[in-house]
């Protein structure tokens, strides 16, 4: 089996640098093939590195808050190019305010995103989880 490789990166202006450095070394260490699309990186910058690279999964972080609006339609432009079976990941501080965890949740899974992270997240668990989700839908090369 190939190693799954995911595409990772900060969406929208968000341009906290930080937190993605540690995901990429993460999950680098984890055995994924990690391309770590930096900050401020568009929903067309993450599915072009999708399928230049294959990816049988998609990371998007926001730390901002303005997620709710970065991430609209995500799932149905992958749809629109070609990769609407992608893996589908969101995390980190997703909203403005305070909202329960389930609503965002919720939120985001309407969006038609697989799983979603709040800024506290066991990174081990998410590892786990995506090692699970790229086998289970077996994506295959692009």
């Amino acid at each position: 089996m190939r190693p799954c490789v995911i595409v990772l990166g900060v969406i929208g202006s968000d341009c906290h640098a930080v937190g993605n450095k540690i995901l990429e070394a993460f999950f680098s260490d984890r055995g994924f093939t990690v391309v770590n699309l930096g900050v401020m990186v568009s929903q067309d910058e993450f599915i072009d590195a999708a399928i230049e690279t294959g990816a049988s999964a998609v990371l998007v972080s926001s730390l901002y808050g303005h997620g709710e609006i970065d991430c609209a339609g995500f799932r149905d432009r992958c749809i629109e190019r070609g990769i609407g079976d992608i893996v589908l990941y969101v995390g980190g501080n997703l909203v403005i305010g305070k909202r329960e965890p389930a609503e965002i949740q919720q939120l985001y899974h309407s969006m038609g995103f697989d799983r979603v992270f709040g800024p506290d997240a066991d990174l081990d668990s998410v590892a786990e989880f995506l090692a699970a989700d790229c086998a289970a839908k077996a994506v295959p090369a692009r």
